[in-house]
C-alpha cells in the first residue's frame, strides 16, 4: 500500500471513530438528561403546585425534601436485610414512597393550617421569613437527630445507598454508553409521577379546584369551593411529592440522604419552577426538561473537553438568567399567580 493509500485510510478511521464517539457521546447526553430532569420535575413539582395556588414561597421545601430522604432511608434500613431480594427491595421501596407521601402529606397540612395560614394577608416578605425559619429549625432538628445516631450530617447515608437493588445499582452498556441502571429507573418514576400529577390536576374534583383557584381565587370562593380547605390539601400535596423526591434521591449516589440535601434540592427547586413560570406546571416539566440537558449536556462537555467540572451549575442559572432576560414571567407563567 502506498504512503498515500495508508494515510487515507488512517483519516477514515479516524473520521469513522470521531463519528462513533459523537454518537456515543450524544446518547450519553440524552440519557443523562432524561434521568436529571425526571429528578428535577420530581424536586420542584410540589414546589409549583403550592405556589400556582397559593402563591406561598414556601423556603421549606428543600427541607422537606432532606427530611423525606431521611425518612425513607430509615424504611429502608429497618426493612432490607442482607437476605433481602432486589425485587422485595424494590417493593419495599415503593412502599417507602407510599409511607413518606403520607407522613409528609399530613406534615404539610398541618403546617399550613397553624403557621402558614395566619400570613396570608401580609406581604410575601412574611412568608419568606417564617418558611426561612422553618428550614432552620427542620435543619437543626435533623443535624441533632443525625448526630444522636451516630452519622455524620454532611455525609451522604451509606446504609440507605446500600438497600437499592443489586440490578439498579448495576452499570448497562446502551449504544456504547455506560450508564446506572438506578438512573434509567428514575426517568420511569418521575414519568409515573408526572402522569399521576397531570391526572391529578384534571381528572378529579381538588384538581378542578386547584386550576380554578389559581385562576381567580375569588371568583371559585363565591362560587361555593372551600379555598380553605383546597389550600390546605394542595399544601400537603406538596409537601408530599418533596417527600418522594427524597426518597428517590436517597438512592442516588449523586446526591443521597444529608443535611445539606435540603439547600442543594430548594435552589434546583426554585430554578425550575422560575424557568417554567410560577403557577405553571406544564412549565415545571418543560424547564425541568430543558434544565436537564443543559445540565447533561455542559457535563459531558465539560468533564470530556474542558478541565473545570464545576461550570455546569453555573451554566443552569445563566439559563434561567436568560429566560429571564426574554420572558420575564417563564416559559409558561401568567403575569399573576395564586391568591388567597
Amino acid at each position: 500500500m502506498s504512503a498515500l493509500g495508508a494515510a487515507l485510510v488512517s483519516a477514515d478511521l479516524l473520521l469513522q471513530g470521531g463519528v462513533v464517539d459523537l454518537f456515543s457521546g450524544l446518547v450519553g447526553v440524552v440519557l443523562d438528561g432524561l434521568s436529571k430532569a425526571a429528578l428535577f420535575v420530581l424536586i420542584a413539582s410540589g414546589l409549583s403546585l403550592i405556589f400556582g395556588l397559593m402563591g406561598v414561597l414556601n423556603f421549606a421545601h428543600g427541607s422537606l425534601t432532606m427530611i423525606g430522604a431521611y425518612l425513607g432511608g430509615v424504611v429502608m434500613v429497618v426493612a432490607v436485610t442482607g437476605e433481602t431480594g432486589g425485587l422485595t427491595r424494590l417493593v419495599l421501596f415503593f412502599l417507602a414512597i407510599a409511607a413518606v407521601f403520607g407522613v409528609m402529606t399530613a406534615f404539610g397540612a398541618a403546617m399550613e393550617r397553624t403557621i402558614i395560614r395566619p400570613i396570608y394577608d401580609r406581604a410575601p416578605l412574611f412568608q419568606i421569613l417564617l418558611t426561612f425559619g422553618v428550614v432552620l429549625v427542620l435543619d437543626e432538628v435533623a443535624r441533632i437527630v443525625v448526630e444522636l445516631r451516630g452519622m455524620q450530617p454532611q455525609s451522604d447515608w451509606q446504609a440507605a445507598l446500600g438497600t437499592a437493588p443489586d440490578f439498579l445499582a448495576a452499570w448497562y452498556e446502551i449504544a456504547g454508553v455506560s450508564i446506572r441502571g438506578l438512573y434509567l429507573f428514575e426517568v420511569l418514576v418521575g414519568a409515573l409521577v408526572v402522569t399521576a400529577i397531570a391526572a391529578f390536576l384534571t381528572r378529579t374534583r381538588y384538581g378542578l379546584y386547584i386550576r380554578a383557584g389559581s385562576e381567580d381565587a375569588e371568583m371559585a370562593q363565591a362560587l361555593g369551593i372551600d379555598i380553605r380547605q383546597a389550600f390546605t390539601v394542595v399544601f400537603g400535596v406538596g409537601a408530599g411529592l418533596a417527600g418522594v423526591a427524597g426518597v428517590m434521591l436517597m438512592w442516588d449516589p449523586r446526591y443521597g440522604a444529608s443535611v445539606p440535601l435540603g439547600v442543594e434540592t430548594l435552589l434546583i427547586g426554585f430554578i425550575v419552577v422560575i424557568i417554567g413560570g410560577l403557577g405553571s406546571f406544564k412549565g415545571t416539566v418543560v424547564a425541568a426538561l430543558l434544565v436537564g440537558f443543559t445540565d447533561a449536556t455542559m457535563t459531558w462537555v465539560f468533564q470530556n473537553h474542558v478541565s473545570f467540572p464545576g461550570l455546569p451549575e453555573m451554566v443552569m442559572f445563566l439559563v434561567l438568567v436568560g429566560v429571564l432576560v426574554v420572558r420575564p414571567q417563564g416559559l409558561f407563567g401568567l403575569a399573576e399567580v395564586g391568591g388567597h
